[in-house]
């Protein structure tokens, strides 16, 4: 589904936001011209598609072998001679992700190669077990639902929260959160709601650690916008999607076959070197096989590829837009480990599970519950394929020791495994994920940059708009498109996100008048807290 016409995009939500692009032409008229999209991760993808459905001429770079960036899969060949997909670990296609979604549908229209999961299922090592299935997807009665639902409130608990900090829960905007908590950790913002232990570690820290970070470390906007997105701002709900084969089969392989009927070269294992600017305007953009010309540039990269691209090409930016690329951080590391198993899991183990209270294990997937290719070789062995996480690991912990905390903690959740021989194992261990600290906000790099020719795209990216992960790599992308685009006079992509503020008026109503009582005093505490 093409964003060009504002059609609402399949699913529930009728407030979904609608973010028209400028009046333009549908295509380029006369000599295209010209793009590098450097990064083939999901916004390089974002821009390329948009940018060559206009009539531009798109190079995408992209220096590892395989499109998807972190949602890539790679190759390999297990012990029994089977060949088979290694991710770098599940990712949730939550039914909010509009922009995304509009994306796959360039090469599957019906989105077929997604399929549904029953359940968001989070378990606490103390026994206590939560779900998304059974709770309301409309808000506020799903926040209200949640709690009802959940074994993690009991009347004490409930008695001891403190809801007058939870006050900017109820009407987020994208800007005004960040003024407000962004020099807030998020653990330091739960302390201050007085939730219960265990319902925070199975819900708020949930959403926390989807960005690879301790708590201590994340702003508490971030993790704010993130209840938004997908709680109190969208009626959309909390389950999700997942592919029904390896990423590259059902997601990359099609695009790019999408992309090459619209003219798109693109050159994987082809890392660019420098971005330099000429006097024409026009930019060099230099790899192993030499500089060619392109009128504009999107850069679509990781944070360690932003900064090594950017010191690499001193005449890129100002002094400030390079100061502040300098000082972007990644997330601690974390551990993808997937193993083949000579014997199924117990009946009834969901396809996918949250864990909360298991040493570094964040969660379990039981691959071969819902992707093909796994099912197929667990059909033909007898046995399943398990996926293990382990986010914000510590530096000093060596990936075959975290490996190994992780299949111990496996045993501990689903005890048959610990019988099971591990017929193979592979595992991913990345540090490449962006951090968004306490405070550094403001300093995020935004789509435009100083040169009107280059501009940014990924998840690193500040939009202003209510997007996370995955949706804010494919809202990024279309946004760098459609930046360039309006230069050449040519119409970009509509986007859609959920909306950027509270749903309901008298939710509205109470976030202000606490705004007003409380007098900024979240903030001041955290202002004395940093100052301390």
């Amino acid at each position: 589904m093409s964003g060009r016409g504002g059609a609402r995009p399949p699913g529930r939500d009728r407030r979904a936001r609608l973010l028209p692009p400028r009046p333009g032409r549908e295509r380029i008229a006369g000599g295209p011209p010209s793009v590098a999209v450097v990064g083939g991760g999901i916004a390089g993808l974002a821009a390329a598609t948009v940018l060559a459905e206009r009539g531009v001429r798109v190079v995408l770079h992209e220096r590892e072998p395989q499109l998807g960036g972190r949602v890539s899969g790679r190759p390999v060949t297990l012990a029994d001679g089977t060949r088979a997909t290694m991710s770098r670990g599940f990712h949730a296609f939550f039914r909010q992700y509009y922009n995304l979604r509009s994306l796959l549908r360039r090469a599957d229209p019906a989105l077929e190669t997604l399929t549904g999961l029953p359940d968001y299922p989070l378990r606490h090592s103390s026994g206590l077990c939560d779900g998304f299935r059974r709770v309301p997807r409309t808000p506020p009665w799903n926040a209200l639902g949640f709690v009802a639902l959940s074994p993690a409130f009991g009347p004490r608990d409930l008695l001891s929260l403190r809801p007058s900090a939870a006050l900017p829960l109820l009407d987020v905007r994208t800007r005004r959160v960040h003024d407000r908590l962004d020099h807030v950790s998020a653990h330091d913002f739960l302390d201050s709601l007085r939730f219960p232990a265990a319902a925070r570690h199975l819900a708020f820290e949930v959403f926390s650690r989807s960005f690879f970070a301790d708590p201590r470390e994340l702003s508490a906007a971030e993790m704010a916008l993130m209840f938004h997105i997908y709680f109190l701002g969208s009626s959309e709900g909390l389950l999700f999607d997942v592919p029904r084969e390896p990423y590259p089969q059902a997601l990359w392989d099609p695009l790019a076959h999408h992309l090459a009927g619209h003219g798109v070269t693109v050159r994987t294992a082809a890392p660019v070197e420098a971005v330099r600017p000429r006097s024409d305007g026009g930019h060099d953009v230099v790899d192993a096989s030499g500089a060619r010309r392109y009128d504009a540039v999107v850069l679509a990269l990781d944070v360690d590829g932003l900064r090594t691209l950017v010191d690499r090409s001193p005449g890129l930016g100002d002094a400030d837009w390079r100061a502040r690329v300098a000082r972007l951080r990644t997330a601690p590391p974390f551990l993808v480990s997937r193993l083949w198993l000579d014997r199924p899991v117990a009946p009834g183990r969901p396809g996918f599970l949250g864990t909360s209270g298991y040493g570094p294990l964040d969660n379990v997937s039981v691959v071969s519950h819902w992707e093909g290719e796994a099912a197929r070789w667990a059909a033909r062995s007898g046995g399943s394929v398990v996926e293990l996480h382990g986010y914000a690991l510590s530096p000093a912990t060596a990936p075959d020791t975290a490996a190994g905390e992780l299949t111990e903690q496996l045993h501990r959740v689903y005890p048959e495994t610990r019988d099971a021989r591990v017929l193979d194992v592979r595992h991913e261990y990345r540090a490449d994920c962006p951090l968004f600290p306490v405070g550094g906000y403001r300093d995020r790099p935004t789509v435009r940059t100083p040169d009107p020719a280059v501009v940014v795209a990924g998840d690193l990216v500040r939009t202003d708009l209510p997007v996370a992960l995955m949706e804010r790599a494919a809202t990024s992308g279309f946004l760098a498109a459609n930046v360039l685009l309006e230069r050449w006079g040519v119409r970009g992509e509509a986007l859609w996100t959920v909306p950027d503020r509270g749903r309901s008026a008298l939710l509205r109503a109470l976030a202000r008048r606490g705004a007003a009582v409380d007098g900024g005093t979240t903030a001041g505490r955290g202002k004395r807290r940093a100052r301390a």
